[in-house]
């Protein structure tokens, strides 16, 4: 720490490859998870100082899937949503966003397994797209600024100096496999639990909008840039915390910022130790 601040990473991440593939079932006591590298703890989206509680996350892949895991402490777990694209971010959450250049995608996770997904196109790049595939008429897409669309003088437009994006609410990657484990007893508070763990595999068959003229799946040294999140409101006395937290810092809170994203630098290698 400096100045009252945790560190976090400026240099890659390197994403070594999975040595077999992986069993999606939330249980990260497997050595493949055991032996992979864990980000440092998340710290504060805004200010970069540690997080309100432990989180950390960790990444693997192979020629079918890349493969995220986080360990998630939580004294009291809860999650009521429990249909396909709820609006996950209005309770417990961590969440993934992969950036494609011209486009990114974000997905969101409870304790119930309960997954949101959403695909995002800048709107100054749209014609690069198939128009037919997304067609704004008769998909489910909606205008969208950032988290900042609301604030005046930004109103219609955000703050981001890519202006607009379209944002198609039913747009899934094809194959998406995920799991949760609760490492106590969910929704039920007059107990301390530990917290909970998430596992992910997203195919790289259902990422090629995002790979834009990367290869997929990746090689030795391509670098892809993923936000890595846990948002939460937590109880504290008679009142509630809520907070953001990331793997990196993004400075304010709005993490529709692609270009803020931690860089992943993909190895050939297996994971150490496997």
């Amino acid at each position: 720490m400096k100045n009252g601040k945790s560190s976090y990473s400026e240099s890659p991440y390197t994403c070594y490859r999975a040595p077999s593939p992986i069993t999606i079932d939330g249980d990260l006591t497997k050595p493949v998870w055991q032996k992979a590298r864990k980000s440092p703890r998340f710290v504060d989206m805004i200010n970069g100082y540690p997080g309100y509680f432990d989180t950390r996350a960790a990444v693997l892949w192979d020629d079918e899937a890349l493969y995220i895991a986080f360990w998630v402490e939580e004294p009291f777990v809860e999650a009521k949503l429990t249909q396909r694209d709820d609006i996950i971010f209005q309770e417990n959450d961590v969440e993934v966003f992969i950036d494609g250049g011209d486009c990114y995608y974000e997905f969101e996770i409870n304790a119930l397994n309960t997954v949101y997904e959403v695909f995002f196109i800048w709107q100054d790049a749209f014609k690069k797209f198939d128009a037919k595939e997304f067609d704004v008429h008769s998909r489910d897409a909606f205008t969208f600024g950032g988290n900042h669309d609301r604030d005046a003088p930004t109103f219609w437009r955000g703050n981001h100096p890519r202006g607009l994006r379209w944002a198609y609410t039913d747009w899934d990657i094809a194959g998406l496999r995920s799991a949760v484990q609760v490492q106590g007893t969910i929704n039920d508070n007059t107990d301390i639990d530990k917290g909970w763990t998430v596992e992910i595999a997203f195919p790289w068959s259902g990422m090629k909008h995002l790979a834009k003229d990367r290869n997929l799946p990746p090689q030795q040294d391509d670098i892809w840039k993923i936000f890595f999140g846990r948002f939460g409101k937590h109880l504290n006395g008679n009142g509630v915390i809520q907070n953001a937290m990331s793997w990196d810092k993004i400075g304010d809170n709005d993490n529709h910022k692609p270009e803020l994203y931690t860089p992943i630098l993909f190895s050939n290698k297996n994971t150490p130790g496997v």
